[in-house]
């Protein structure tokens, strides 16, 4: 069963050891960059499948990608036995649709990504997408690189704000926050944006792209305690999963 609770997710693992440290530092989510159309990836289709195996439920897991087709996505959610997964693709309507219908107790969160679309057209995009999602995701857009997540650069938090206000209110959806989140600034990201959780990926890595135990520490520690000061009325609900 998946609980939905303050979510820290922390993206991009190089090891079963560095995903082992992630969930110790108290990272609620582990996310698996995938078939990625800019980045490349950190581990093997193989390897991430060991890693989930090997973490076996000390964090949630979740792949990120940018895959538009339903049928493909499932199939590759269930090779590496995921729990989520996060769509930062343009896929299409029907096949979110799919996805929903043959996937039910997959914990879906669906990425809004800042500097692509104007805020109208993203809340558009967003309401439609409302009824086959479990949550949405802001990040941001790299036009230099055209990279549309782990950028490590910060957005607008101003248009997040809005955005999570609008899909709580109006589409009882919650909203994670990435996009160059740090230890430094998560808990001003919080205070301004009040999402239901936070994603953080590049922020946390040396200058080689390995996690640091202690930039882990420090972020964790900042976003549970800014988290817990505030509270989104969907944290308690839970789904059953498939």
């Amino acid at each position: 069963m998946t609980h939905w609770r303050n979510i820290i997710q922390v993206a991009g693992v190089r090891s079963l050891a560095e995903a082992r440290m992630l969930a110790a530092c108290g990272a609620t989510h582990v996310g698996l960059p995938l078939r990625l159309p800019v980045h490349k990836e950190d581990v093997s289709e193989e390897q991430a499948r060991d890693i989930v195996h090997g973490l076996a439920g000390a964090a949630q897991t979740v792949l990120i990608t940018y895959l538009t087709g339903a049928r493909e996505t499932i199939d590759f959610c269930r090779f590496l036995g995921v729990d989520g997964v996060q769509l930062h693709g343009a896929m299409p309507l029907s096949e979110l649709r799919q996805l929903r219908e043959a996937a039910p107790g997959l914990f879906l969160i669906k990425s809004l990504v800042v500097g692509t679309a104007d805020e109208a057209a993203l809340l558009a995009a967003a309401r439609g997408q409302a009824p086959f999602v479990d949550a949405f995701l802001t990040d941001t857009f790299d036009p230099a690189s055209g990279a549309s997540g782990a950028t490590g650069l910060v957005h607008d938090w101003a248009v997040s704000r809005r955005l999570s206000q609008a899909l709580s209110s109006g589409l009882a959806r919650p909203l994670i926050l990435a996009g160059g989140l740090t230890p430094d600034n998560v808990a001003a990201a919080i205070a301004q944006v009040a999402p239901a959780g936070v994603d953080a990926h590049t922020g946390l890595e040396d200058a080689d792209g390995n996690k640091v135990e202690g930039l882990v520490q420090g972020f964790v520690a900042a976003a549970r305690a800014a988290l817990g000061a505030g509270s989104w009325p969907g944290l308690a609900k839970a789904r059953d999963k498939a």
